[in-house]
C-alpha cells in the first residue's frame, strides 16, 4: 500500500459524514462477519448490508455465480436471513464492533420496504437505509420499481414517513432508460442520497449444457463490465443536479470499482462515495487498499480534500452526456 498522505477523505453520509467514502456494495460482503477476517470494518466509511426482505429466503437455485469476461453475473435471488433473524444475530454483531452500517433493504410491495424501515429506525448501530428498487414490484407487475418514477417516489415517501431521522439512499438500476426521471422521482420523495448503480440484467449460456448458465436464466451483471454504463449514469444524475433539475443529494456509486483511479472517476463523474463490490470475490483486501489508492491519486493531483473533486468531469462539458 502506498504512504497514507494527509489529504480529508471526509464524505458525506445524508445530512452528515463519515471518515472516508469506502463502503460496501450490497450483496457481496454479506453481514459483514467473512470480511471482518481481512478488514477492519470500523475503518471503512460505511458497510451496506446484504438486502433485508421482510421473511427469510434460501434464494434462487444453483448455479447463482457465474464468471463472464469483465465481470460476473449473480442470480442470487432473496437469500436472506429476514427481518427477525436480521435483528437478531447480524445487527447486534456489526454494532459491538462500532460498524457504521447501512442497511439494504427490499420488497414486492410499498408495504414491505414501510415495514422494514420502521422497525430498523432507532436501532443502535443503523447510520442509514438503502432501497433497493430493483426488486420486482407486484404493483406494477413485474417491472422493477425502479424503472417507474412513480412507484419510486411511493417507496422513498413511505419510508420516510416512518423513519424520518434517518438517511435513506435510493438504490437505481442502470438499464430502464429512464435512470434521471427516477433519480428526480426519488429526490422529490425525500431521499437522502442515491445509491447508484445496481447490476445490469444479462445471461450467459452453457455451451456444453446447451442452456443457460444460471439456473435462473438472467442475472445481475457486475465487475468492470458494468463501470462505463455506471460511470454514465452518475454523470447524468449529476449534470441533472448541477442544472437545478433536482436538488443535490449525495451519490454512491458502485459499477466495477477496483483501484483507487476507478474510485476518482466515478469522484470526479459526481459521486461523493464509492461502494466495492465484486472486487471481493478476488480480493478481500480490496476496500482499504483501494482507499490507500484513492489518497495517493487525489495527493498526485493537488487535492487537500476528497470533496473537492467531486464532480469536476462537469467543467470541461457542456451537455448532460458529456459531450462537448
Amino acid at each position: 500500500m502506498t504512504e497514507r498522505q494527509d489529504v480529508d477523505l471526509t464524505a458525506p453520509l445524508g445530512g452528515g459524514t463519515v471518515p472516508n467514502p469506502l463502503s460496501t456494495a450490497a450483496g457481496c460482503a454479506g453481514f459483514g462477519r467473512e470480511l471482518a477476517r481481512f478488514v477492519p470494518l470500523d475503518e471503512l466509511g460505511t458497510l451496506t448490508t446484504r438486502t433485508v426482505l421482510p421473511r427469510a429466503g434460501a434464494g434462487a437455485p444453483g448455479p447463482r455465480v457465474v464468471p463472464v469476461p469483465a465481470g460476473v453475473l449473480n442470480a442470487v435471488g432473496g437469500h436472506n436471513p429476514g427481518l427477525e433473524g436480521f435483528l437478531r444475530r447480524e445487527l447486534p454483531w456489526l454494532a459491538e464492533r462500532g460498524v457504521r452500517t447501512v442497511v439494504s433493504i427490499g420488497g414486492h410491495r410499498l408495504e414491505d420496504f414501510a415495514e422494514l424501515a420502521a422497525r430498523l429506525a432507532g436501532r443502535d448501530g443503523v447510520r442509514g437505509l438503502e432501497l433497493n428498487l430493483s426488486v420486482p414490484g407486484a404493483a406494477d407487475r413485474g417491472v422493477p420499481l425502479a424503472a417507474n418514477p412513480a412507484l419510486s417516489y411511493d417507496v422513498v415517501a413511505a419510508v420516510k414517513a416512518v423513519a424520518p431521522d434517518l438517511p435513506v439512499y435510493a438504490k437505481l438500476a442502470p438499464d430502464t432508460g429512464t435512470v434521471t426521471e427516477v433519480a428526480a422521482a426519488c429526490v422529490a420523495a425525500g431521499a437522502d442520497g442515491l445509491s447508484m448503480v445496481n447490476t445490469a440484467r444479462a445471461m450467459a449460456i452453457d455451451l456444453d449444457a446447451r442452456r443457460p448458465a444460471l439456473a435462473a436464466g438472467t442475472g445481475g451483471l457486475s465487475g468492470p463490465a458494468l463501470r462505463p454504463v455506471a460511470v454514465h449514469c452518475v454523470f447524468q444524475v449529476h449534470a441533472a443536479m448541477r442544472a437545478g433539475r433536482m436538488p443535490a443529494v449525495p451519490i454512491l456509486a458502485m459499477g466495477g470499482v477496483r483501484t483507487g483511479r476507478d474510485a476518482l472517476e466515478f469522484t470526479l463523474a459526481g459521486a461523493s462515495g464509492v461502494a466495492v463490490g465484486s472486487e471481493l470475490l478476488r480480493d478481500p483486501t480490496a476496500p482499504l487498499r483501494i482507499l490507500d489508492e484513492l489518497r495517493a491519486e487525489l495527493t498526485t493531483r493537488g487535492f487537500t480534500a476528497y470533496t473537492d473533486a467531486v464532480g469536476l468531469a462537469h467543467r470541461t462539458t457542456t451537455t448532460e452526456d458529456g459531450r462537448p
